[in-house]
């Protein structure tokens, strides 16, 4: 029997160490189970965060983008204004030499003379009323007249 008893004692021994190798596996099992629950954990937070990131990025983009729109048109506008006040000083300053130099708005003093005899003063003329007073004259007279009156604005 003695032989028996030996055949039993390493199978125990190996029992036990199978055993206690099965605790040491199921443990590590444990251990790693627990360090990837560790890291998917990190991993969550991290993406989280990547993303609110990218939404606050997102939303700077587009305010950078509407701020250079805006700046564009900004210098539209300018660009505008400037060509819009190079017009008004020159319109302003045309208008300066024609005060400076006005067009002759005086008539002949016979013209004045021959339609005072007729009635008509100073100040602007109906021309119906002015073909009636120049009706005694040649058609050449008339036309010089006229065009006297003209220039001068005295035709209404």
């Amino acid at each position: 029997m003695g032989t028996g008893s030996r055949d039993t004692e390493p199978v125990a021994d190996d029992e036990s160490t199978i055993a206690q190798e099965r605790m040491d596996m199921e443990n590590e099992e444990k251990n790693v189970v627990e360090r990837l629950e560790a890291a998917t954990a990190l991993l969550e937070r991290a993406l989280s965060w990547l993303e609110e990131r990218q939404g606050a990025l997102s939303g700077e983009v587009e305010r950078i983008s509407a701020t250079v729109e805006q700046s564009r048109r900004e210098t539209e506008l300018a660009e505008k204004l400037a060509a819009m006040e190079r017009e008004l000083a020159e319109v302003k300053s045309a208008s300066a030499v024609n005060v400076l130099n006005p067009l002759r708005r005086t008539i002949p003093a016979a013209t004045a003379e021959m339609l005072a005899k007729r009635g008509i003063g100073d100040g602007p003329v109906d021309v119906r009323t002015l073909d009636a007073a120049l009706s005694g004259l040649s058609l050449e007279q008339r036309i010089a007249v006229k065009s006297q009156l003209q220039r001068s604005g005295a035709i209404s």
